[in-house]
């Protein structure tokens, strides 16, 4: 039996006529850390707030650990619990009685959720501070004590909303450790994250949405696999002579580049409103003879070539030179599990 499954999801809100989830479906194995990705409005947090019996679903079946999310919506609360990104724990009580509190909800005995508390904060880092009010922890510290919190009934099933997000590097090394331990545990962890490298390192899979439908479900390291091109060249250039078009273009044209993309392109841009009087643009003209000239507008390509970097250098060298581009920058690397979430996804600002 799958921990999480989703099948043919579909959810439609009153005020937009595009499905929020459009016909989803997806299953999370046991003890698994999966990654939900997406870009803003793909429609993770609806498929989320459905998994944790927040949202009514259209239509389709969701179900934790076979339990149906909507039929027996209190059994599967039972089996889940949440971590949000933003901070709602209860500010009147301590560390220590904002578990008690959650467990007692639960319905974990007294003498059990005591000694469930002093386990769980000690696991945590946090037993020295459970007398402290919320209102003076810091944000990583806050976000242990979720995390903790969430762990007092014994979930079969952790969702995680951008664990990571605001954390300095010390207390993100310390979540990700905590959420190992979880899939070590026998715990599934669902976790919604912008950070690539995040779900790269702690996600067994990865399933990335757009406009409410799965485009890729595999490991990191499959879907990473399969973008085209095993190399990666990042190349910044001078574009003072050439239209970027022109040099996007004869960089396609390589031998062996099997896909380039614009990651970039800058340049300095004036925009006046419509209607000035003449003498008003007269000065604005004075007043840019005056000023320093402004820097040459650039260029920033990455190409994608299943070549070793080596063999495909030259002939970008040479192209770059014969389009009359000076090259500012230059690296190579290996496409990232980001690669593919632009690739799947676009550049489109949400």
């Amino acid at each position: 039996m799958r921990a999480v499954e989703v099948s043919d999801l579909v959810k439609l809100y009153k005020k937009n006529p595009k499905p929020a989830v459009d016909g989803l479906s997806f299953g999370v194995e046991a003890g698994e850390v999966f990654g939900l990705l997406g870009p803003n409005g793909a429609g993770k947090t609806t498929t989320v707030g459905v998994l944790t019996t927040r949202v009514l679903p259209t239509a389709g079946q969701a179900s934790v650990h076979g339990v149906d999310v909507v039929r027996d919506a209190r059994r599967a609360r039972q089996l889940l619990a949440v971590v949000p990104q933003r901070n709602n724990l209860d500010r009147s009580l301590n560390i220590r009685q904002n578990l008690l509190f959650h467990a007692a909800y639960h319905g974990v005995p007294r003498a059990e959720r005591n000694a469930r508390a002093d386990e769980i904060l000690d696991r945590m880092g946090l037993a020295d501070r459970a007398k402290d009010k919320i209102d003076i922890v810091s944000g990583g510290q806050a976000q242990r004590v979720m995390i903790a919190r969430a762990l007092m009934h014994q979930p079969k099933v952790m969702f995680l909303d951008e664990p990571s997000t605001g954390l300095d590097p010390q207390a993100r090394l310390f979540v990700h450790d905590r959420v190992k331990d979880l899939r070590a545990e026998g715990v599934t962890v669902v976790l919604t994250t912008h950070d690539m490298d995040e779900a790269a390192k702690l996600c067994d899979r990865v399933g990335i949405v757009d406009h409410g439908k799965l485009l890729a479900l595999d490991t990191p390291a499959a879907l990473t696999r399969g973008l085209p091109g095993s190399t990666t060249v990042s190349v910044t250039v001078n574009l003072a002579n050439t239209p970027v078009e022109l040099v996007e273009k004869a960089l396609a044209g390589i031998d062996g580049v099997e896909r380039v993309e614009r990651i970039g392109s800058g340049g300095p841009a004036v925009a006046l409103p419509p209607g000035l009087p003449p003498a008003a643009l007269a000065a604005i003209a004075a007043k840019a003879a005056e000023a320093p000239a402004a820097p040459s507008p650039t260029g920033q390509f990455r190409l994608y070539t299943g070549h070793e970097a080596a063999v495909v250098l030259p002939a970008v060298l040479r192209v770059l030179g014969d389009t009359s581009c000076d090259v500012t920058d230059l690296s190579i690397g290996t496409p990232s599990l980001e690669d593919v979430f632009i690739h799947l996804t676009g550049r489109e600002l949400r």
